[in-house]
């Protein structure tokens, strides 16, 4: 009965056709005379199948369908209708007919970019990507000369999900292989191969790419931006590449990558003179402002934060022109506005930061806007309310709820309510011992409890959950540099933590500190100017203020903690230290 119904309603829609063009050969009866219509290769008999085609393909039968639009393209080599055959196939979850439809198509217009790309593609899905590189050099050699560069660069994205990086790799370059050497697209087609090869693991071939892709056209920014996502402390040539690339010429996204990159290395103070840099040279870069008003605002040049962040905000509501922004652009906006908030928080003007929160819409980010206001609350000795705020967030997710967690933890450490911390932690880590980022916060706890020996084990055993997260080697180490305690120990443990951060300005610090306890003064000042020069901190002017002290410099020493105090007063290193010191500063 359903292969008769169906049937039936194929002969009616035949006739509908048939009625329509005989309609239209009489509209056309009085209409001037016009080209003559190319003629379609498929007849009555072939339309009618193919409508039988479909009709299977609705009724449940995808695989009857695909049988017969694959015959009608094979009958007629219309692109469209081999195009329609793989999209069934795939629909229908049928690798196997998706790539013979694509085989079949490619064969039959071997000159077809289109049919090639669909190969290509099936058999990536397919995870065959070892079969391709004679594919992939064919896709870009049909691509129109003016598209080349472009079609170059797309390779990245589609081989980046193979699930064989090596092989993938390994592939691309070889479908490469054409382009490495032109001097028009080698800049382009070397930093493609370099992505691959980082992609799988193999940094320094990587590298190697990204040099060879500067050599082919040395003001090409792809290899540069390459050797940004290179940029490592244990990888210092990724860096000269970049500053090399940089030295003769604005370069703005390279430079913007480059201070993005010096921001989250914790080198803030180079990350500002790069970014006061595109400032100058293009002052219309919005994105400079947003990053440059928040490193500025860690600072104590609260006018210079609140400039910044505010001119980026002119600049896009300028640009926008009264439009609403895009998703992007909005979550852009609203980070903007925490930054003021920020600011204003700082200056203790709470409802001037409240009427920047206010700006921020709840789709946007209400953990942010929320955790600032919990923070506000706190500041005005409202820590229980500040709690409950974050507590009525929602948490429809594993992630809200991490977010959630974090934020209390965060908010009750800030105000020295360290048992209270503790207690949320605890039961958090019994749940997951393999979470190091909550076992550290754990330890961290317990050591401002005054609970070393329990601080200590959390932190061993971090150390074997992960060994490379140096955080805990320099917690360790300075814990008993601190407690004047095992000093070798702290020192091997410190430049542990060293190998995996090399210059890291908090970790140098540590070392400092070890040094001063163990008698070593002078180099202990070597070190705290190093690290105070990377990174003016609070904690890192109280101990380059007590060497100094200690070494007789005391009105040198006093300049430094009342730049300390500028950038944080409520710093517990410092404060205690001009407590423990009786120094007035």
């Amino acid at each position: 009965m359903k292969c008769r119904a169906l049937l039936n309603t194929c002969v009616l829609l035949s006739l509908l056709l048939v009625a329509q063009h005989g309609a239209r050969a009489q509209a056309k009866e009085a209409e001037p005379e016009k080209e003559p219509p190319v003629n379609s290769a498929m007849d009555g008999e072939l339309m009618y199948r193919l409508l039988l085609g479909e009709l299977y393909i609705q009724g449940g039968d995808p695989g009857g369908g695909f049988s017969i639009i694959l015959d009608a393209a094979r009958k007629t080599n219309d692109s469209q209708l081999y195009q329609r055959a793989v999209e069934v196939a795939l629909r229908a979850r049928s690798g196997d007919g998706a790539l013979q439809a694509a085989r079949a198509w490619s064969e039959a217009l071997p000159e077809s970019r289109e049919a090639n790309r669909s190969l290509l593609q099936v058999l990536l899905l397919l995870n065959r990507a070892a079969e391709t590189p004679d594919i992939l050099r064919k896709d870009i050699a049909l691509a129109p000369a003016a598209e080349r560069l472009r079609s170059i660069a797309s390779v990245f994205p589609l081989y980046s999900r193979v699930s064989d990086k090596k092989v993938a790799a390994r592939v691309v370059e070889q479908g490469l292989a054409p382009y490495l050497s032109t001097g028009n697209t080698g800049a382009v087609a070397w930093s493609v191969v370099g992505r691959m090869r980082l992609g799988a693991g193999d940094r320094a071939a990587a590298f190697e790419a990204a040099q060879k892709g500067n050599q082919a056209d040395p003001a090409h920014a792809e290899p540069v931006l390459l050797a940004l996502e290179m940029m490592d402390p244990k990888f210092p040539q990724a860096e000269a590449l970049v500053q090399k690339y940089l030295s003769d010429k604005p370069g703005t996204p390279v430079r913007l990558g480059y201070a993005r990159a010096l921001a989250d290395a914790q080198r803030e103070t180079e990350a500002e003179q790069q970014l006061k840099r595109i400032g100058a040279d293009t002052p219309d870069i919005a994105e400079t402002w947003l990053l440059l008003g928040a490193l500025q605002a860690q600072g104590s040049d609260l006018a210079a934060a609140e400039a910044s962040t505010q001119r980026y905000v002119d600049l896009v509501t300028r640009n926008t022109q009264g439009n609403p922004p895009g998703e992007e652009r909005a979550r852009s906006l609203s980070q903007a506005y925490l930054t003021l908030a920020q600011i204003a928080e700082k200056r203790k003007d709470f409802v001037a930061a409240e009427r920047w929160l206010a700006r921020i819409p709840d789709s946007a980010d209400m953990m942010g806007a929320q955790t600032r206001r919990a923070s506000i609350l706190a500041k005005q000795g409202k820590i229980e309310q500040a709690v409950a705020l974050l507590r009525a967030l929602p948490q429809r997710n594993a992630a809200e709820a991490r977010a959630k967690l974090n934020a209390e933890v965060s908010l009750l450490r800030e105000n020295r309510r360290y048992q209270a911390a503790y207690d949320l932690l605890a039961p958090a880590v019994a749940r997951d011992d393999k979470d190091g980022d909550l076992l550290y916060d754990l330890a961290m706890m317990a050591e401002k409890l005054g609970r070393p020996d329990e601080m200590e084990r959390h932190l061993r055993q971090l150390m074997v959950l992960r060994p490379d997260f140096h955080h805990a080697y320099n917690a360790l180490g300075y814990s008993l540099a601190d407690r004047n305690v095992r000093l070798p120990e702290a020192r091997q443990l410190i430049l542990k933590a060293l190998e995996h951060a090399p210059e890291d300005p908090f970790i140098t610090d540590s070392l400092a500190w070890v040094e001063f306890r163990m008698g070593n003064k002078a180099e202990a000042l070597r070190l705290l100017e190093f690290a105070y020069k990377k990174r003016p901190d609070a904690e890192i002017a109280a101990h380059l203020g007590e060497v100094l002290w200690s070494m007789g410099d005391k009105p040198r020493a006093q300049s430094i903690w009342r730049e300390g105090l500028l950038l944080n007063a409520e710093n517990e290193t410092l404060v205690e230290t001009l407590k423990r010191l009786g120094a007035q500063p």
